[in-house]
């Protein structure tokens, strides 16, 4: 019998060389000779003419080329879950992830390409006191994991060095390239920095987001009554650089004279609030005006009538006229309060009132003392995260740019400020935007408050500040709602305070060596590919993320002749990963798609399987390939 060879599932990060070789094949088919860029050519076309490299405007620094060529690089990494450090991660949506993020980012490059409404970042200001990862573009995993170990101390970047901002550009450019392509059509980065790199890192920007998207700069005043002493005056500001990614983009302007809190509901009208229409205070008994002392029925049929604060027969706010008119005009609105139906009208919010615009000077918002002052309220300490960026200045930016479902990104993410400003949002007027965050392992200083107190780095302050900071919120929540009477008690939403935590790790599965000195070891690896440490959702997430599916995507599990299938994406992707596997199972999985998947949908099933789950055999692999064409599944790979 032929032997059957199955494709073998993508095993690295998105090629985006080849991505952009396609995109200008497509609009320039006649530059790309034997699968090469002519630039000569390409410069005919697109008039440029006279130029030399020494002519042109640009910033140029030792280690730029490497640093471009990194960002295109594809990463063999993979993203572990861990689900014990994770809180509701059944069904949160937001995500933390442990890792150098330049190889986080690359990773992510499928899964959110062009997903990312807004980025934060507060990378490291090259103060010559703060770490400056140090990139080894050799093999970043196996350097990452080097750099990362226990008690490791990551390097900070001196001013005696030679190299002292090429260092830190070096480390920036492939970053911000990256973060480029996550950048939805209208999506927004916005970056704090100081005076050290301010100027360099403009025109870096400038180069990747393109000098016609700047969007402007804040300068943001971050001490009161004080700031770093210099040499001739006191420096108490800093700035923050904003960068759209297309003419695309809107910053949501704020409406004068008007609460964002009290506009909490939603329905195909718009935003609106509600006002319960049973009358309050002192003329509210049906004896006071007894013409508004009716019934109404509610979504169940049952009738309903006022009632007073005190218990009494009480009477609506607006007359029988007035109430037909706001039933006819769908503007009343119910609510069920412990089996008791409540009306309330309906307030639309009006996008037509005045607007009032941001300004560039971020003058009395809030200062660094008030980000610190945050953490010392949560962890009941001081000085447990340097210098934190306070909660308004990220609240403001995802206020004026995001809306209900958008995701935010922060790969700098440091005390997980961002995370914190999202939820705090999204608490204040009902949203469900979703977070990313991104931060390297970075051990805290040894006699620090922070490890004294247990966190050994800087990732363990941040997850614990999300649950605390989340239990808070909702408390907080809780504490209004009942201030207002239990207006707020039940919303449609529920607050998604949890978050995934990945962590940053090698691939798991077995890279092939070619060094003849390992052959026997290699071998093996080439039978057993899986790596004997690695769990079977450790496989399942490198394959989620090499097949660009979002981390926090539903995965179902089903049992199909004793074996564990995973199905997402109402059938798009199967994946089956257990040992001994039998025809069965590929019938089971072909009447699974057929279940799952729309009706009338072509949902393209991809179905993976572990190549040693065969156990060796080509009449099983051939057979399911054959019962799987049956069922229209013609698109199966193994690991």
């Amino acid at each position: 019998m032929q032997k059957t060879n199955i494709p073998q599932a993508e095993s690295k990060s998105a090629d985006l060389i080849a991505q952009n070789l396609e995109q200008l094949k497509q609009i320039f088919p006649e530059v790309i000779k034997e699968g090469k860029v002519d630039f000569e050519a390409l410069n005919d076309l697109l008039g440029n003419y006279g130029d030399t490299a020494e002519e042109r405007f640009a910033l140029n620094w030792a280690g730029k080329a490497n640093a471009r060529r990194e960002a295109q690089k594809r990463s063999t990494g993979t993203l572990r879950p861990c689900p014990e450090e994770s809180m509701d991660w059944d069904t949160t949506e937001n995500l933390y992830i442990e890792g150098d993020n330049l190889e986080v980012l690359k990773l992510m490059q499928k899964s959110y390409h062009s997903r990312v409404k807004m980025i934060y970042i507060d990378p490291p200001y090259n103060t010559g006191k703060d770490f400056v990862y140090k990139d080894n573009y050799t093999d970043n995993i196996a350097n990452y994991l080097e750099q990362t170990g226990q008690d490791k101390k990551l390097s900070t970047n001196t001013e005696s060095d030679g190299r002292y901002h090429s260092n830190w550009l070096n480390m920036m450019y492939p970053r911000l390239k990256l973060a480029r392509n996550l950048l939805a059509e209208d999506g927004v980065i916005f970056i704090s920095i100081d005076d050290n790199e301010v100027a360099n890192l403009r025109k870096i920007c400038d180069e990747i987001f393109g000098e016609e998207n700047f969007v402007g700069e804040f300068i943001w005043r971050k001490k009161n009554g004080g700031g770093q002493a210099k040499e001739y005056f006191v420096i108490e500001h800093e700035y923050i650089l904003v960068y759209k990614s297309t003419d695309a983009f809107v910053w949501f302007d704020t409406i004068e004279d008007r609460d964002l809190v009290e506009f909490k509901k939603t329905d195909e009208q718009g935003k609106y609030k509600i006002t319960k229409l049973a009358k309050w205070g002192n003329t509210a008994r049906r004896e006071d005006r007894p013409s508004m002392y009716f019934s109404l029925r509610a979504p169940d049929g049952c009738e309903v009538f006022p009632v007073a604060p005190d218990g009494n027969d009480g009477r609506w706010r607006v007359g029988k006229e007035r109430m037909d008119y706001l039933k006819e005009k769908n503007l009343v609105h119910w609510e069920n309060r412990n089996g008791d139906w409540i009306a309330y009208e309906k307030e639309y919010f009006d996008n037509q009132r005045k607007t009032v615009k941001d300004r560039s000077m971020l003058y009395s918002i809030a200062n660094t003392g008030d980000g610190t002052n945050v953490l010392t309220e949560l962890f009941d300490r001081k000085d447990t995260f340097e210098n934190p960026k306070p909660i308004e200045i990220i609240s403001l930016f995802v206020d004026r740019t995001t809306r209900d479902n958008d995701i935010i990104l922060d790969f700098f993410s440091g005390s997980a400020t961002t995370a914190h400003a999202v939820m705090q949002l999204n608490a204040e007027d009902g949203g469900n935007r979703k977070y990313i965050c991104v931060q390297i392992p970075e051990p805290t200083p040894e006699e620090s408050e922070a490890r004294k107190a247990g966190y050994a780095t800087i990732p363990e302050i941040a997850k614990e500040r999300i649950r605390r900071a989340g239990k808070k919120i909702v408390e907080e929540q809780k504490a209004n709602a009942e201030k207002e009477g239990g207006l707020f008690a039940e919303e449609e939403k529920k607050l998604d305070i949890g978050f995934k935590v990945f962590k940053l790790d090698s691939s798991n599965i077995n890279a092939w060596d070619s060094d003849p000195d390992n052959l026997e070891a290699a071998l093996h690896n080439s039978l057993f590919n899986i790596k004997t440490d690695r769990s079977e959702d450790d496989l399942l997430y490198e394959i989620l993320i090499k097949y660009g599916i979002e981390l926090t995507e539903k995965i179902n599990r089903h049992t199909i002749d004793g074996k564990t299938v995973y199905e997402m994406g109402a059938g798009s992707l199967i994946v089956c990963l257990a040992d001994s596997l039998s025809t069965a199972v590929a019938d089971g999985i072909g009447k699974l798609y057929k279940e799952v998947s729309p009706e009338g949908v072509d949902a393209n099933c991809r179905v993976v399987f572990k190549e040693v789950g065969f156990n060796g055999s080509d009449e099983v692999k051939t057979n399911t390939l054959l019962i799987l064409k049956q069922h229209g599944i013609t698109n199966v790979a193994t690991v």
